[in-house]
């Protein structure tokens, strides 16, 4: 298959910037998952999409929108009634989905060549981000592996929690590259990152 190119590859430049003079507490990098699927349950039809997930992905969503696991290859997330976002290394997963999730369950959307995934991770994260988005980004509200669909001004972004200081932000292709410039240049306060 042919390789992605990045929409970031004129702005993504690795090293350490900002203020990092006494560390960094930001580490700024791209992943490149295979598949990026959206998935959407008919009304009452939500268990049913949510036990695909897991016949497919191996991956148990807990119940309710925002829930989710994260297991470092792959993850999903709800992030609105009946609406999952499906995360995986493996290329190819909506195939997969579509031979599962039926038209009468629901709907497969590959979102995998319209979206960038953008990682966020270290001390600050949670500071950094409260900066884009109004949302409370501390543990025990934002729990590891549950996700949030947002904006901020006119890029619209999903965000899952994948680690206890780190974020997985899927956003637009055609914002990446203004969205990652906004996102390096509110992390120089406190040093960051590109790897």
């Amino acid at each position: 298959m042919v390789e992605r190119q990045s929409p970031l590859e004129p702005e993504f430049h690795p090293g350490s910037h900002g203020n990092f003079e006494h560390g960094v507490e930001i580490i700024l990098s791209e992943t490149r998952p295979g598949s990026i699927l959206q998935l959407a349950a008919w009304p009452g039809e939500e268990k049913r999409l949510m036990s695909s997930i897991y016949k497919v992905a191996g991956l148990a969503l807990p119940d309710g929108a925002g829930g989710g696991v994260a297991d470092g290859v792959k993850a999903a997330f709800g992030f609105a009634p009946g609406k999952f976002t499906v995360v995986d290394e493996a290329e190819g997963l909506a195939s997969a989905f579509a031979g599962v999730i039926t038209p009468n369950i629901g709907t497969v959307t590959d979102l995998s060549h319209g979206r960038t995934a953008i990682r966020i991770a270290g001390p600050k994260a949670e500071w950094v981000l409260a900066k884009f988005f109004a949302i409370d980004f501390a543990l025990p509200a934002f729990p590891v592996g549950a996700g949030r669909s947002t904006t901020h001004h006119d890029v619209f972004a999903q965000i899952q929690r994948t680690g206890a200081d780190q974020f997985d932000i899927y956003v637009f292709r055609s914002f990446a590259r203004s969205f990652w410039k906004a996102l390096c240049h509110a992390s120089e306060e406190v040093g960051y990152e590109v790897q």
